[in-house]
């Protein structure tokens, strides 16, 4: 079975807690008991080093060790402190200070043991690594007085003491797994629920719901960002989608009119209503440039636009190819009854691209102002050198462009629904193309309303040198 993102941060947090609880706990009570023991050894140690003089003192009064033998009930009286006269008998000598030791049970764990080390009372199984303290009496060892270390808490209150610390871990442990489970619960559907919400948005952005969108908050985090980019996404594609719904239904259109024509035309001369002659070759060869010119100009945009429009780049002179472009409109011109203004300096105006999509570029630019622009206008091409920049612009005469359709006038297919776009205008691709010749020589081209009345297209070129 899956786990949700949300299930397995929940999982991890919370295993994560629950395994730093257990590590605490088992540490703490594993050094509690250790420092526990050391201190209880600790003070057993002291213990014994004060019951050394004591029971020196019962030796040296009994002269043996046969009393405790007869009487082994005086043993812990003889742990006792030994007192100021050593004539005091054992029964007299006063009950042992309430110290740690005591009250931990030490003197339980002292054995005694004679010159030889047997066992004569106290604990009766000595172990290996039991503190030792000789018992001299003028200068002779007559005995020894061993501790057997604690090796666990087993007893009385020390017991109970390491019983509650264990009781106080677990409890503080169990407390910091449940803080966790929330928290780890807060997490998961807290922070994740953003990140939920973008996941369900891409699946139905997936699915074509190109208006999904996912809320933002003001925060500049990642799950802000991620937010908001999605959204960007989203608004993108959506006007990718509505503009290739757009790019169709124009296609459709413009290649629908030449082929609607030469069908009317051809069925026209298969009935015999129009006869086969040189007029109807004219009128069939203009479609057919028209459907050739369509379709080459989108075969170029669509290179355009994955970059494989070729480029064959050079240092050329720009003065020399505008020239030569606008000659080759003369004719052009002249049908159109539009007069030619051509400023261009006395010099080259030298740069570096591909001298045949130059070509294009100015010719697209003269052709779109013959077609769109009233007969008996003007048309002034203008070219200078600005510092590192060429400047190249075109002005033509009324009609003009609203400033608002401006921006527009570079999309593919859109023509001004104004006097502009008449019959005699094209597919409204030239304009597109011009803007990829020039992006591809690292320039920018514009529209602005011009002086004279129509549309001024301003080109800037990087110079050479």
């Amino acid at each position: 079975m899956k786990l949700n993102l949300a299930t397995r941060l929940f999982a991890a947090v919370l295993s994560a807690a629950v395994v730093v609880a257990v590590a605490m706990g088992v540490g703490a009570h594993v050094n509690l008991n250790r420092d526990f023991l050391g201190y209880l050894n600790e003070q057993s140690v002291g213990r014994l080093d004060l019951a050394v003089p004591s029971v020196t003192a019962g030796y040296r009064q009994q002269g043996s060790w046969d009393f405790l033998r007869e009487r082994p009930d005086l043993w812990y009286r003889l742990l006792r402190p030994a007192p100021d006269d050593n004539r005091v008998p054992l029964s007299a000598r006063p009950p042992a200070s309430a110290t740690p030791a005591e009250l931990t049970g030490a003197s339980r764990r002292f054995t005694l043991l004679d010159a030889e080390r047997r066992r004569i009372v106290g604990f009766a199984s000595p172990a290996e690594n039991a503190v030792e303290r000789a018992i001299v009496v003028d200068g002779v060892t007559v005995g020894w007085l061993v501790l057997t270390p604690f090796e666990s808490v087993s007893y009385g209150a020390e017991k109970r003491f390491a019983d509650a610390q264990a009781r106080t871990g677990w409890v503080v442990g169990g407390g910091a797994v449940l803080l966790a489970a929330a928290v780890a619960l807060w997490a998961s559907r807290r922070l994740l629920r953003p990140v939920r919400q973008v996941a369900d948005a891409t699946h139905r952005l997936a699915a074509g719901d190109h208006a999904t969108r996912v809320p933002q908050n003001d925060k500049d985090d990642e799950i802000g960002r991620l937010a908001r980019d999605f959204n960007q996404l989203a608004l993108t594609l959506q006007r990718n989608e509505a503009m290739r719904r757009e790019f169709m239904a124009d296609v459709s259109h413009e290649l629908r009119t030449p082929l609607g024509v030469l069908h009317g035309e051809l069925e026209a001369l298969e009935d015999g209503v129009r006869q086969l002659d040189a007029t109807a070759l004219r009128s069939l060869k203009a479609e057919v440039a028209t459907l050739h010119k369509l379709v080459d100009d989108l075969y170029e945009l669509s290179l355009a636009d994955v970059g494989a429009l070729s480029y064959r780049k050079s240092a050329l002179d720009l003065r020399e190819i505008i020239d030569d472009t606008a000659g080759a409109f003369g004719e052009r011109l002249r049908s159109s009854g539009l007069a030619l203004q051509l400023e261009l300096p006395p010099g080259p105006l030298p740069a570096f691209g591909d001298a045949r999509r130059l070509r294009q570029l100015f010719a697209n630019l003269l052709e779109n102002s013959c077609r769109y622009t009233d007969a008996g206008g003007a048309l002034r091409l203008k070219a200078r050198r600005e510092g590192r920049q060429v400047l190249i612009d075109l002005h033509d005469s009324a009609p003009g462009v609203h400033p608002d359709q401006l921006p527009r006038l570079f999309e593919r297919f859109f023509r001004v629904e104004a006097s502009r776009s008449r019959a005699s205008g094209g597919a409204g691709l030239g304009l597109s193309i011009c803007q990829r010749i020039v992006q591809a020589h690292e320039g920018r081209i514009d529209a602005r309303p011009s002086p004279l009345g129509g549309l001024w297209l301003r080109v800037e070129l990087p110079a050479l040198g």
